[in-house]
């Protein structure tokens, strides 16, 4: 047997335990074990499945190790230079060694990954979350809890990435390679950003909000996901309500990325003339 999976079978034991009796001792041990390879990336709240195309597998045992951890732990005060935080869970630290660039404020908490490349503004980072190489978190922009960030994306400035702890199965929101996430959108409710697609500015995404591709005689509507490589812009459509007719949100696919595209001065001119941008 070897040690991840030994930590599992203790990580879901204790679970079980303290389930069925909250009084019940914690293998903190255990927790303290899994949430060190959570941090170095040796094991992650989900990954992609191989054995399925364009599909993510949940490790819900892990993300039991989270919700362990947060119990084990009291609050502790920290300084940091001249910031002070009281908390239950540490910062992550050594940045260097991990080839990470941080500019002060941004946060990061232990438990949450970070590959070699990736830049942080001052920005937020939830335990669980992994964040890949060369990857952007701009100014105010937030990485929720056990959220998946691919290599090379650009989260630009007050994105908000929804996280998600509970109930354990749920799939937490995934943005593929490559992506570019434009200023103040939102992605919450496990939705998956297809490897380099791209959202306008302001575009808010949650787990039923209609993506629509109307560029064929008929939509094409998504839900939950943005399809690879789609520009997508924020949008409404209408709907009827007993009280009268109201738009109702929704993204709406205008074009397809492509090397054409792939400048940002083409991109952003292609936003504009959907009365969006970037940034």
């Amino acid at each position: 047997m070897n040690d991840v999976q030994e930590l599992r079978e203790r990580i879901e034991r204790s679970w079980t335990d303290v389930s069925e009796d909250s009084s019940a001792p914690i293998d903190a041990p255990a927790v303290e074990a899994t949430i060190d390879l959570l941090d170095g990336g040796s094991v992650r709240v989900a990954e992609p499945d191989r054995g399925r195309d364009g599909s993510w597998q949940v490790n819900a045992w892990v993300r039991q190790a989270v919700l362990l951890y947060f119990r084990v732990r009291g609050l502790e005060t920290s300084e940091v230079g001249p910031f002070e935080y009281h908390d239950k869970l540490p910062l992550k630290h050594g940045y260097e060694a991990q080839g990470v660039r941080v500019v002060p404020p941004a946060t990061v908490r232990f438990g949450a990954h970070l590959e070699p490349g990736v830049v942080l503004m001052p920005s937020y980072v939830n335990i669980g979350a992994y964040v890949g190489a060369g990857t952007m978190v701009d100014t105010w922009a937030t990485v929720g809890s056990c959220a998946q960030i691919g290599a090379n994306v650009h989260l630009s400035g007050g994105v908000g990435i929804g996280g998600v702890l509970e109930p354990l199965q749920a799939v937490p929101v995934v943005i593929e390679d490559d992506a570019f996430i434009g200023s103040r959108c939102i992605v919450v409710e496990g939705v998956h950003i297809g490897r380099g697609a791209v959202l306008g500015a302001g575009v808010v995404l949650t787990g039923n909000t209609p993506v629509i591709d109307p560029r064929g005689p008929e939509p094409v509507e998504h839900r939950g996901r943005v399809p690879t490589g789609a520009i997508v812009v924020p949008g409404t459509r209408p709907r009827s309500f007993p009280a009268g007719e109201y738009a109702m949100p929704c993204g709406l696919v205008i074009g397809d990325r492509s090397e054409a595209t792939d400048d940002k001065i083409g991109l952003n001119d292609l936003l504009r003339d959907a009365g969006s941008s970037m940034s």
